[in-house]
């Protein structure tokens, strides 16, 4: 449900892995290179990365550097709409593979939380997990505020459509329509076309493709299974359909993809 730990005893971090968990690193002294789907970031002192659920990660050089990595459930972290909204404000924990390294204004805020937040999960006093959420809530609301001070545009994402994505990830084996996935969350294929295109001006069902092809190229790339068995994770009944769709988003065949990551 929730975890906490220091750099020194996140050994299993050093190796490709990947949770159905909200994953929150924080760099408190030193700088270490953490490597994200296909992406790498190098973290230094103060900073902070986000990932979301279902991205594979690993730390390269993690001796090089001190912090916090904190995990969680989204059973956990979201009762309510509000909190859901809250997760990807801004694009934390964002879907579309938009992970960023941010510096914070105030590292002693989080560095305080982070421990507190670490001895509430070891003492369990009264009510300690509530105490905890409260605590998340102020490092995610700290890491916005260093984001709009920086200027960035303020993003606040609809709870309706974060239904949708999360959706979508929880059923990738089920291929959903959009129409389906309508009716899974309780609403309309019209509000989802309105709010994918408020959100990333793209259809719904090029927001559903969009992932299904992230999802696929992880499955490539860390879990070593063939195409046929990618097509049939993701839904398709049929390899040869999967390889057109695939080609089709990517330029490049699963074939071509999958030897690429193996040169790499």
């Amino acid at each position: 449900m929730i975890t906490i730990k220091t750099f020194d005893q996140a050994t299993d971090l050093e190796n490709p892995r990947r949770v159905l968990k909200y994953v929150l690193v924080f760099c408190t002294s030193g700088s270490t290179t953490v490597s994200v789907d296909e992406n790498e970031f190098v973290l230094t002192e103060n900073s902070v990365l986000t990932i979301t659920s279902g991205q594979i990660h690993y730390f390269k050089n993690i001796e090089n550097a001190t912090g916090f990595v904190l995990e969680f459930t989204y059973a956990f972290f979201c009762k309510d709409d509000n909190d859901m909204e809250l997760i990807f404000h801004n694009g934390l924990f964002c879907h579309f593979a938009m992970n960023e390294m941010i510096r914070v204004d105030n590292p002693e805020i989080i560095i305080r939380e982070l421990e507190e937040i670490k001895t509430e999960l070891i003492e369990t006093p009264y009510q300690y997990l509530i105490s905890v959420h409260s605590r998340i809530e102020l490092i995610l609301i700290e890491i916005n505020r260093t984001k709009i001070n920086r200027g960035d545009e303020i993003y606040k994402p609809d709870a309706v459509f974060l239904h949708f994505l999360e959706a979508v990830f929880k059923n990738f084996e089920k291929n959903l329509t959009v129409t389906e996935v309508a009716s899974l969350i309780g609403t309309t294929e019209a509000k989802l076309n309105e709010l994918s295109k408020l959100h990333t001006n793209k259809t719904a069902q090029n927001v559903i493709f969009g992932l299904i092809i992230s999802e696929a190229k992880r499955l490539f790339t860390y879990e070593k299974l063939s195409v046929k068995e990618v097509a049939y994770a993701l839904g398709f009944n049929d390899p040869f359909y999967f390889s057109n769709f695939f080609k089709k988003h990517t330029n490049v065949s699963p074939k071509s993809f999958k030897e690429k990551v193996l040169e790499s």
